[in-house]
């Protein structure tokens, strides 16, 4: 059975999603939301649409590994999102994907968003999962 699985990259703005495969192991940017009143529903047409059976949200950490408040409020956003979607969730460590992502688009000496960020290190994230599972 194909296991479909959205990852997320939360922030208070905007949240990057990739799309991956446990099957493939392959993963790859696809959109960037609005962190608005409206993300609930349109992530719920992605998961229909993707036929997800999994949500990746990415957990940022400080260097020495601790929480932070982005920590915390990614944690709350993940258990709000688990209250109004019936889907598995897991967290996925994310440290520097952003970063990682900022430094590769630099690298293609085109012109992008931070939405490009946000999605491509929702990518990183996946892979890193997709890397760990089983």
């Amino acid at each position: 059975m194909q296991e479909n699985i959205l990852s997320l990259d939360i922030g208070e703005t905007r949240i990057g999603l990739a799309l991956g495969s446990k099957f493939t192991k392959l993963a790859h940017p696809l959109i960037t939301l609005s962190n608005d009143k409206e993300f609930t529903n349109k992530l719920q047409k992605l998961i229909d649409e993707y036929k997800v059976n999994l949500l990746v949200v990415g957990l940022p950490r400080n260097l020495n590994g601790d929480d932070t408040n982005q920590t915390q409020y990614c944690k709350d956003f993940a258990e709000s999102l688990r209250s109004k979607i019936n889907i598995n969730l897991e967290f996925q460590d994310e440290a520097l994907t952003s970063v990682k992502a900022n430094e590769e688009l630099e690298l293609t000496k085109k012109t992008y968003e931070k939405s490009d960020i946000d999605k491509l290190a929702a990518c990183y994230i996946l892979e890193d999962y997709l890397r760990g599972s089983n």
